[in-house]
């Protein structure tokens, strides 16, 4: 790894690498009057710590009376000025101790994708167009004045940063479909005023912020902008594939490139690029089905029309695609987003050659993003100290206990590696010949290469922390009786069930983890029982492999059910895939019974239907297995049972039960 940790400028700004944290949202790390909290602090701190040479923060209003959202749902930067400096001004000075830049995002607002509830305020746009989460709920018009008055709210802005010890601004955003982006875009814009009609009109509103603040802050403070170089509009609320053929909405490839020629004209530093909108949302908040640098093939293009330094994220957390992506001149600068919630120090450990010792990003979303649209704090599936850092740090226990861990699932290994990093004596006994629980199964899909290499990294933590993992090892009470441990962690996992139908132990029924870890199980025309996300995940691997595939749910749409909801951009490019390989999908329906041809199955109607099937694959959820705990609650040690032992959910559920109880142990 060379040219990664090689200085770069942005404008006359030296950064010390080429590594940039990229912006995500502040949920949770925001005061009442809109400024970063003390948690926000510890949070960008953390990643400058870890050797990020550039944190861009998430997204902070420029004003909130034009379009008022409800507090703390984001920072502003005009709310409280003389608060913002002070709580900001902290900030700066700790990354810049540890050499670091860091640069204030300043977003013009959420437009017609504000959900109702973060508004305090009929929802605005460029245009009267519809709301997106509430298409019936139609946006009001801003008027010139008010876009006018926006734009000098960035001057405004510009001298508070500054103020304030930021580095430089990143303008949100030409990107996602937010508001500004919307007046960049023919689909959203219909305005006649200076601020619509061709693309150099509809390119007004940047062009006017970038200046405003140039003409603010000085032209040696660098201003970068959150850029979206093709939308992936397939029809409003519609996004397209890769690989998809479609007429694209909104901004195509051409006229993104033409379009960065003119915003690198006017004056921004830098392009923080990627693809995507609200209505393509999967583009923008790349889950696992997307690969890994799925910018590239764009922000290739985009570098050969402009000079300033193009900085891309889209999953480019793998060391060896980053560094090549530079070396062929992909990009200028790396960005890290979700890979840096999951392990801050990935720069000093790629630094350092300990690629196995970095915690991988699962790209589940449900810690980041999952978690702030439940309006719960930002944090992370793999990683429960994100977000807050302080309180849920490891430290060195005052007395060394011995723990036992039974299980050798996700949650047993998170206990073993947490109550290991405290300095216990830890030994984990799993029944097995492998380590991972049902991530095993569930890892078989290519798409779920992730998933195998947060199995790997737990082997190889535990092995780093010295853990004495023991396998082929069932554990009854008589084996803890005779280890005499203070501790013990009964993660003993949960087991699959099986509907109580008719024909249900027929030689054609199997369950969804025996057919991933044995395709030859499947036939060519499959029926899968249950549309939850195990369901839907192996109904579309096994249409992947060439299979007829058809789910059967119970509820009015598959992936609705569970307590946790699927987060939103992983649930519709799950669903478009499964349309995209011609799964068939039959809902608010009930498989009956499995006969000799298939299965037979009654809707809400009560009208019966026979589905033709060689194989029916059952999914219908887990239940938990604690048998183990109830016979040792009671005795002298500590016992806590953890993971799906305790309440069948998923990893982010296993890992932070775990690293809960055992970072005090």
């Amino acid at each position: 790894m060379n040219k990664i940790f090689q200085p770069i400028k942005i404008g006359k700004l030296e950064i010390k690498n080429r590594i940039a944290m990229v912006p995500m949202a502040n949920l949770g790390l925001i005061t009442d009057d809109g400024c970063f909290s003390k948690r926000a602090i510890d949070y960008y701190v953390e990643r400058a710590k870890g050797g990020t040479g550039l944190i861009i923060t998430g997204a902070v209003k420029v004003e909130n009376e034009i379009e008022k959202l409800k507090m703390p749902s984001f920072p502003c930067i005009t709310v409280n000025p003389v608060h913002f400096i002070q709580t900001s001004s902290e900030l700066t000075e700790k990354v810049h101790s540890y050499g670091a830049k860091i640069f204030i995002q300043i977003t013009l607002g959420l437009g017609r994708s504000g959900a109702p509830a973060f508004l305090d305020c009929q929802p605005v746009a460029p245009s009267a167009i519809p709301n997106y989460w509430d298409p019936s709920v139609t946006c009001r018009e801003l008027t010139t004045e008010e876009v006018e008055t926006m734009v000098k709210r960035f001057g405004e802005a510009a001298h508070i940063a500054k103020a304030a010890g930021f580095d430089g601004m990143e303008i949100h955003a030409v990107h996602e479909g937010y508001l500004l982006d919307q007046f960049t875009l023919a689909i959203f814009n219909r305005r006649t005023d200076k601020y619509g009609g061709d693309l150099r009109g509809r390119l007004t509103l940047p062009i006017e912020i970038v200046k405003e603040i140039k003409k603010t802050a000085g032209n040696d403070f660098p201003v970068g902008l959150r850029y979206s170089i093709k939308s992936y509009v397939k029809d409003w609320r519609q996004g397209g594939l890769p690989k998809e053929n479609f007429k694209e909405l909104g901004r195509d490839l051409e006229e993104g490139l033409e379009a960065a020629k003119i915003l690198e004209e006017a004056g921004y530093d830098a392009f923080d690029a990627d693809c995507g909108t609200y209505d393509a949302w999967y583009w923008a908040h790349p889950p696992i089905y997307l690969e890994h640098g799925c910018y590239l093939p764009f922000t290739e293009k985009l570098k050969q029309v402009v000079k300033v330094p193009v900085i891309v994220a889209g999953r480019m957390e793998v060391p060896s695609l980053a560094e090549q992506a530079l070396n062929d001149g992909k990009l200028d600068m790396v960005g890290i987003g979700r890979g840096l919630l999951t392990d801050p120090y990935w720069p000093e450990k790629v630094m350092k050659g300990q690629e196995k010792r970095i915690r991988p990003c699962i790209a589940c979303h449900d810690g980041c993003m999952g978690r702030m649209f439940a309006g719960r704090p930002l944090s992370c599936a793999v990683n429960p100290a994100t977000g807050r850092e302080k309180e849920y740090a490891i430290t060195p226990a005052h007395n060394k206990r011995k723990v036992l861990v039974v299980g050798g699932g996700i949650a047993g290994m998170e206990a073993a590696r947490a109550s290991a990093l405290r300095g216990h004596e830890v030994t984990l006994y799993e029944k097995t010949d492998k380590l991972g629980g049902h991530v095993i199964p569930g890892s078989i899909p290519d798409f779920k290469e992730e998933d195998r290499k947060l199995m790997a990294w737990y082997e190889n933590e535990l092995n780093e922390l010295k853990v004495n993992v023991l396998k082929n090892k069932e554990v009854d009470e008589k084996l803890i009786q005779n280890e005499k441990p203070n501790v013990v962690f009964i993660a003993t996992g949960s087991k699959a069930i099986k509907p109580n139908i008719e024909g249900i132990d027929s030689d054609k029924v199997v369950l969804a983890e025996d057919v991933l870890l044995d395709i030859h199980k499947a036939g060519e025309k499959i029926v899968v029982i249950g549309g939850g996300l195990v369901g839907s995940e192996t109904a579309l691997w096994l249409a992947q492999s060439g299979k007829n595939v058809t789910i059967v749910e119970a509820l009015p749409d598959i992936l609705i059910s569970g307590e946790t909801p699927i987060p939103h951009m992983n649930r519709i490019m799950l669903i478009d895939l499964l349309k995209f390989n011609n799964v068939n999908v039959v809902t608010n329906s009930s498989a009956l019974k499995i006969t000799n041809n298939g299965v037979q199955i009654i809707n809400k109607g009560f009208r019966k239907d026979e589905l033709q099937a060689d194989t029916v694959v059952v999914a219908v959820g887990y239940k938990n297995e604690n048998k183990l705990y109830e016979e040792i609650k009671n005795e002298s040690y500590e016992t806590y049972v953890i993971g799906d032992a305790r309440h069948a959910h998923n990893i982010m559920s296993a890992i932070w039960d775990a690293y809960e109880v055992a970072k005090d142990i």
